[in-house]
Parts: C-alpha cells; sequence; structure tokens
C-alpha cells in the first residue's frame, strides 16, 4: 500500500553492503539495485511513480545463460506494465552471504546500496514472491567445480 505522498524504501532486499540485491523505492519511482560483491553496483530504475493505493510491483531477471556469473536484463514492472529496464552485466555464482538476511519492507543489515532515500518502507508490503524458475539448475555447474562449491559453503 502506497501512502497519498509517494512511495519510498526497501521493499525487499537480500543481502548486504558485500554483495546482495534489493527493490526499493526513491522519490515514488521502482528502483533495482544489483550488488556485486561490494565492487559493482548495478541500477535499473523506473521510469514513473508507483501510485498511491494497492499495486504490484516486480522485477524480472532475464539471464543470458551460459554459465554461472553470467549478466542479464533487469526489468521492473507495476501492475504488469513494464516500467523501467537495465543491464546487470555479471552476477555472484551461489550465494551472497552466510551472515546477511531477506529483508521485506525495510532492511535491517548493511546496506545493499547507500542510494536508498530511507530503509523503512513508508507504505505497507502485503507480500513478496520470489520465483526462481522451475527445472533442475544443477546442469550450470561444471563437474569440475562441484567440489570447489562444496568446500567453500562448508
Amino acid at each position: 500500500m502506497v501512502p497519498e505522498q509517494g512511495a519510498e524504501g526497501v521493499i525487499v532486499a537480500q543481502g548486504g553492503v558485500t554483495g546482495g540485491l534489493s527493490l526499493y523505492a526513491k522519490g515514488g519511482k521502482p528502483k533495482y539495485c544489483y550488488n556485486f560483491f561490494g565492487l559493482e553496483r548495478y541500477y535499473v530504475e523506473g521510469t514513473t511513480a508507483i501510485p498511491s493505493g494497492t499495486h504490484q510491483v516486480r522485477m524480472e531477471f532475464a539471464y543470458d545463460g551460459g554459465g554461472l556469473g553470467k549478466g542479464g536484463t533487469a526489468t521492473l514492472y507495476i501492475d504488469g506494465e513494464a516500467a523501467g529496464e537495465g543491464r546487470i552485466e555479471q552476477t555472484e555464482a551461489f550465494l551472497f552471504s552466510a551472515d546477511e538476511t531477506l529483508d521485506v519492507g525495510n532492511e535491517y543489515g548493511s546496506p545493499v546500496t547507500t542510494d536508498y532515500g530511507q530503509r523503512k518502507f513508508n507504505g505497507k508490503v502485503n507480500w513478496v514472491e520470489i520465483d526462481v524458475g522451475l527445472g533442475d539448475h544443477n546442469h550450470l555447474i561444471k563437474p569440475e567445480d562441484r567440489l570447489n562449491l562444496a568446500m567453500a559453503i562448508q
């Protein structure tokens, strides 16, 4: 639910300063940040403001494919209508952090970005859905990388 004065703050954020992603509102418009290991931040900003009232704000990521850590295109939507698009040049291959959280309506840990007007969303986030697609993604990991991955997450 967006207040009359416009949307501001975090809708959903995962990870933090050393890597993560955040879908938030800034200046009334939807905005997305992908933080690549704290080394590079990619931004996609909406072209229109989120109207007051109850609305669906969505980000879809179209992965380039061809292995791990590749880039893709992030598209922002308001009520199913495209509202912004941008390029994410590279992604973290497996996970963001073992000590950061997934936050809804605020960002409680370290910030994915310092671009926020405010962290706490000034309206109400009714629900968040994260859909990672269907199917088995094990084919993205080369057999010779499986041991390295297993050792890294122990």
